[in-house]
């Protein structure tokens, strides 16, 4: 589905206690990430939300960062990854994003973890600014709501 055809949103709801989100994002484009957090916390604000977030290297550290926080003494109801892959002249844009979405659904099937993905990966950085403006296209949002339709279903099957 392309970001015009996404579907207008409503406001967030969960059942039962504000859940706790650990944000992990690679601001590597600084201002796009940022964008794009800014409309997650925006969803995260209407369900009360505890949020915590923490910055690494860039996109390529995001599901490693996504394994230590599962290992790490504190506990989250959820998990948010934040990223940006510009294409550039060489073979190295599609490693870097095979790797960290392999990566992150390796994660994702292997412990059943609420997990929301926002990883532009995009031709121009002019595609990423428009996917991380404050309007119905931005992927935060988008990555944000996915989350917490995930659990909302742990939730509703006694996962979470």
């Amino acid at each position: 589905m392309s970001t015009i055809d996404s579907p207008t949103r409503g406001s967030a709801h969960l059942l039962g206690d504000a859940p706790r989100f650990l944000v992990i994002q690679a601001p590597y484009y600084r201002d796009v990430v940022e964008g794009m957090r800014r409309g997650a916390m925006a969803v995260f604000d209407e369900l009360k939300a505890e949020v915590e977030t923490v910055s690494v290297a860039g996109g390529y550290e995001l599901p490693a960062a996504l394994r230590m926080a599962m290992k790490a003494r504190r506990r989250w109801d959820g998990y948010l990854l934040l990223g940006c892959v510009v294409q550039g002249e060489t073979d190295h844009y599609t490693f870097i994003c095979q790797a960290i979405c392999q990566g992150v659904m390796d994660i994702a099937v292997e412990s059943g973890a609420p997990i929301g993905l926002g990883l532009l990966t995009v031709d121009t950085l002019a595609q990423a600014e428009a996917r991380s403006r404050h309007d119905r296209m931005n992927k935060g949002v988008e990555a944000a709501h996915a989350l917490v339709a995930q659990i909302a279903l742990a939730r509703s099957w006694g996962l979470a």
